[in-house]
Parts: structure tokens; C-alpha cells; sequence
């Protein structure tokens, strides 16, 4: 097994919810790196349900996949609340998904800096036809692999928060 129980049994009631409301979605991973694509994907069936997945971990590759405007990224850096909106709807753009979730932060051990510690993660999630809904996660500096983890797990809870 690839991720803890709870992890998967997570993924596999969002997934089975995402059946029976008929959507299906996709995810741009800066941070988490496709894990959240991976766990999803490592449930059998999950093709229904999963459009696709971009990783996106360069700022080039933001805007070259997903067409974040450079000058956005410029204004107010990779991991920001603004670039995971326009990620989610580059999601929504480049795919027939109804849903996205987008996942940027800063997972260490370096990287951080005051103004975006180690840690720190934000996610987005848009609906077609929908508003964005958003997270700031402070994970703190528990750890490269506990921090992609968490945002796995806060991932799930804000994709089943929008589609409930």
C-alpha cells in the first residue's frame, strides 16, 4: 500500500461520492508532485472519475500547461492563494473536468521565508459555473513528507466540502 489507510479510504469515498454526483476532475500539483493524482489513481475504478492530472512544480510549467499569466506569479509569488485559483481554472480550461483542485506551498526543508514559511500551502478548488473555494494551510515545519501528507488529506476535505 503506497499511502496510510485513512488517506485511501478517504480518497475512495470522494471518489465513489464524485460517481454518483456524474463529475469528474482534475489536479494541478505544484508541491505534492502527482501524489494527489497517484492516491486517487491508486484506487481501482478511479478512471470515471479522474480526467487528469498536470504537474506543474516549475513557475514555466504554471504557465505553460495551465496558462498562469507570468505576471501574476510576479505580483505575488508561486505559493499564493491567487496563483492556486488561476491553476484550478487552467485545470478547468484544459480539461473536460468539472471540478479541479490545484495544490502549491512550500514543503521544505528550504524554500521558506517569513512571509511563506516552510509549510505553508494553498489549495483551490473550482467548480464549472462555480466560485473558487480556497485554503491557507500552516502545517508548520513537521517535515517534507508529513507536510505533502497533510495537504493530501486537506485536499480531499476541500473537494468533498465543494461538491456536497
Amino acid at each position: 500500500m503506497l499511502f496510510p489507510p485513512d488517506l485511501t479510504l478517504a480518497a475512495t469515498d470522494l471518489l465513489q461520492l464524485m460517481r454518483q454526483r456524474k463529475l469528474q476532475i482534475a489536479i494541478a500539483e505544484s508541491c505534492t508532485g502527482g501524489l494527489l493524482t497517484g492516491l486517487l489513481t491508486e484506487i481501482a475504478g478511479s478512471s470515471d472519475v479522474v480526467a487528469c492530472g498536470f504537474v506543474t512544480y516549475s513557475n514555466a510549467a504554471k504557465t505553460s500547461m495551465l496558462g498562469v499569466a507570468e505576471a501574476l506569479i510576479e505580483r505575488h509569488g508561486a505559493v499564493s492563494a491567487e496563483v492556486a485559483d488561476a491553476m484550478a481554472n487552467g485545470a478547468l480550461a484544459h480539461s473536460t473536468a468539472s471540478v479541479a483542485v490545484s495544490i502549491t506551498g512550500v514543503a521544505g526543508p528550504g524554500g521558506g521565508s517569513t512571509a511563506k514559511p516552510v509549510g505553508l500551502v494553498h489549495i483551490a478548488v473550482a467548480r464549472r459555473g462555480g466560485p473558487i473555494a480556497n485554503a491557507e494551510c500552516r502545517f508548520g515545519d513537521i517535515g517534507r513528507s508529513q507536510i505533502r501528507i497533510a495537504t493530501l488529506r486537506a485536499a480531499l476535505a476541500l473537494v468533498r466540502e465543494v461538491i456536497v
